[in-house]
């Protein structure tokens, strides 16, 4: 017998021709090799069990209706203990429409994979059958106990708490998850029993202070914290011994308080470690004095197996103020706070202590979903190509696992982290460094913005000397104000600065005057009914113009911190001065072009102010340009006007009068009111500073409602100072 070794297809009467012996025996090996079979058991023999959590208090389920509906497709069977998820408001109905069985407490044990949020009590671990698979949170450095009873029935148990935090494991990060919303209720914890405002108020019956919160400790928790205080108003303050959370930390707008003895605190996974005794002292000093000043205080620190550290202590509880609040997010955990109770609301000499231990259960629906996520994506991520298998190779499983059949798995062997990167100094950071230590020179800064304005507004009066006839400047007008408008006024306006904003865009309004102008006529006084409105206009006009700006100066001066540097305004009247003086130069030459020009640059200025307007650091920049372009304006309007001198002593009488006027009903308190009377309305309320997508801010009110109420505070304005 002949033996041949065939590949590819090959019909039955080409194989007789090839063989030339019918009975021969042939065997047909593809060309491609069988997959090698998949490692583990499949998905669809697999059933999860999801009981109901018996924990005191504690309202969470480990599957949301979503989640379930995930691993149904994947093949799994779902066993939900009868109203496993009804303190997470999850209804029965959705759980049996997404696919999973109710069952009783004692069908959700004997699943293959049980699913938990807390760690199982040792009655809970009596219900687990022999060699099941349990995946929880478990803390095994403090439930050794529960551990061995685990490992005595041969299970296999992955903890939540120990998933390695490497980029590939951050899905499955159930701890961070908690975290955030832990973060996020202790400032609203701190809120509800907090006795003002977060937000700092200018209101009719007066001015409300922003609160001062001091977070200590900036791991995801204590950023959830800080970034729920900012949207509030609130000042905030934070420390931490990491150096690396600074730029985290002052990103989202709060103060990075920070000690003079250098000491880096972050430990391997990116947790805190113990300081030294010098760190500890000079720390203490910084805690017992910003005690004095903030309102609210706080505490996430943690150290990963060891009680809390003790940060506030009882003498510092004892120098705040009345009504101050104190929530202690480790309470569960010893507490960083001397006098905190764990799982109590109770004051102490007038602070409010909030010591509770299940601020993430106090938000079960959003707190179940977000841990279903992280659990179920990383029972799937336990294999591959749907099936489940404990893989000791993977980084993440040999992380997390505690036991395994019988064997302890933890703590996991340790690996070595490769050393860091020598830092190199080269020639141009050595000179960065230098000049970042020496001291700025804020005259010249000062100095080289007013030379840049005044460059640029004399290129507008060449070029309106030059211009080839009236079309070009029309239309260098036209083109320069549509691309300059939109950006400037409409992009990006910081929040805060809306009632600036406001304040200076009606004295914009008043260049309205320029109508009232041209009107004018008869003598020193008008002698016609048209020519006493012209005057009357303008005389209005002049009353925005004057307390608009001078409104807005004070607001920015009030919202100014004895921190800022120094400020040298006055030098902005240079550009000024120079651009009136050339344009009166260039009309009494007969220039005819240069008038176009001059309201180019006063238009120019007018978007260069409110857009100066949009954010703090040009603010006042921007104030100065409204000044300029609106007597710009109206020089250039006086300009092109042949005007007898006793109009023009009457122009000057009316437009002063009413400047003044504007001023001290402004600087008198009545500034809100006065602009209100002559726009017609207020501007939209806002309640929040730095965060744009909160959404619109209520609509404001009309005057004539907001007078009947006076006293209420419903002309109030967020300050901008607050931070």
């Amino acid at each position: 017998m002949r033996l041949f070794t065939l590949r590819g297809p090959l019909s039955l009467g080409r194989l007789q021709q090839r063989l030339g012996n019918p009975q021969s025996f042939v065997r047909y090996e593809s060309a491609k090799a069988a997959p090698a079979p998949v490692e583990g058991i499949p998905y669809k023999k697999l059933s999860i069990g999801v009981p109901k959590e018996n924990f005191p208090n504690e309202r969470r389920v480990s599957l949301s209706p979503a989640a379930v509906a995930t691993l149904v497709k994947k093949g799994f069977t779902i066993n939900v203990e009868k109203g496993a998820g009804s303190e997470a408001k999850f209804k029965e109905e959705e759980y049996a429409k997404a696919g999973a069985k109710l069952v009783s407490k004692e069908e959700s044990w004997k699943s293959d994979i049980v699913l938990k949020v807390r760690p199982p009590s040792i009655d809970e671990v009596r219900l687990l059958p022999d060699q099941k698979t349990l995946i929880s949170f478990l803390y095994p450095k403090q439930n050794e106990q529960l551990v061995s009873a685990l490992n005595a029935k041969k299970t296999t148990a992955f903890a939540m708490d120990c998933i390695p935090r490497i980029s590939r494991a951050q899905v499955f990060d159930a701890l961070s998850s908690m975290a955030n919303i832990a973060g996020y209720k202790a400032t609203i914890e701190a809120a509800n029993n907090f006795g003002r405002f977060f937000t700092g108020q200018i209101t009719a019956a007066g001015r409300v202070p922003p609160a001062k919160v001091l977070v200590i400790g900036a791991g995801v928790a204590g950023l959830s914290a800080i970034g729920t205080a900012r949207n509030m108003g609130a000042i905030v303050r934070a420390f931490d011994t990491r150096s690396a959370v600074k730029e985290q930390i002052q990103s989202m707008g709060a103060e990075f308080l920070e000690i003079n003895l250098k000491e880096e605190g972050e430990a391997a996974g990116g947790y805190s470690k113990e300081m030294s005794k010098e760190f500890i002292e000079a720390e203490m000093a910084l805690f017992r004095k910003q005690c004095e000043e903030v309102d609210i205080v706080i505490t996430t620190a943690l150290i990963p197996g060891k009680p809390a550290p003790k940060l506030i202590l009882r003498d510092m509880v004892e120098r705040m103020r009345p009504g101050s609040v104190v929530v202690d997010m480790a309470a569960e955990a010893g507490g960083n706070i001397e006098t905190t109770r764990p799982g109590e609301l109770y004051t102490y000499k007038g602070v409010i202590h909030i010591g509770y231990s299940d601020l993430p259960s106090r938000l079960p629906t959003q707190a179940s979903s977000l841990y279903a996520n992280n659990i179920s994506k990383f029972l799937l991520s336990i294999g591959q190509k749907d099936h489940f298998h404990v893989d000791l190779k993977d980084e993440v499983v040999r992380g997390s696992i505690i036991v395994h059949n019988g064997e302890m798995m933890y703590p996991p062997p340790r690996v070595a982290a490769p050393p860091p990167a020598p830092k190199k100094l080269d020639a141009k950071a050595a000179a960065a460094a230098l000049a970042a230590a020496e001291p700025p020179n804020y005259f010249a800064k000062f100095l080289k913005d007013s030379a840049v304005y005044t460059v640029g507004l004399g290129s507008l009066l060449g070029l309106g000397m030059v211009a080839p006839n009236a079309a070009f400047t029309t239309m260098l007008t036209t083109f320069s104000l549509s691309g300059l408008v939109g950006y400037h006024t409409v992009w990006s306006v910081t929040p805060a600065l809306h009632s600036p904003l406001m304040s200076v865009t009606n004295a914009i309004s008043g260049i309205t005057a320029v109508g009232g102008l041209l009107l004018m006529g008869g003598g020193l006084l008008p002698t016609t009914l048209p020519q006493t409105l012209a005057a009357t206009a303008a005389f209005i006009s002049a009353i925005n113009i004057g307390g608009g700006f001078i409104v807005t100066q004070r607001m920015l001066d009030m919202f100014r911190r004895p921190t800022d540097p120094p400020e040298y305004n006055y030098l902005y009247s240079i550009p000024g001065i120079a651009f009136l003086g050339g344009y009166g130069w260039a009309a009494a030459n007969n220039f005819p072009d240069v008038h176009q020009m001059a309201y180019l640059a006063a238009s120019l200025c007018c978007v260069g102010a409110l857009g100066g307007l949009s954010s703090q650091p040009t603010a006042r920049l921007g104030n100065a340009l409204g000044i300029i372009g609106v007597t710009t304006g109206l020089a250039a309007t006086l300009g092109q006007m042949k005007i007898p001198m006793e109009v023009v002593a009457q122009m000057g009488g009316t437009m002063a009068l009413g400047g003044i006027l504007g001023r001290w009903r402004r600087a008198s308190g009545e500034a809100w009111h006065v602009v209100a009377r002559l726009t017609g309305s207020v501007d939209r309320r806002h309640h929040r500073e730095a965060h744009p997508d909160h959404g619109p801010a209520p609509a404001g009110r009309r005057l004539s409602q907001l007078r009947r109420r006076r006293g209420r505070p419903h002309l109030h304005r967020t300050l901008p100072g607050a931070r």
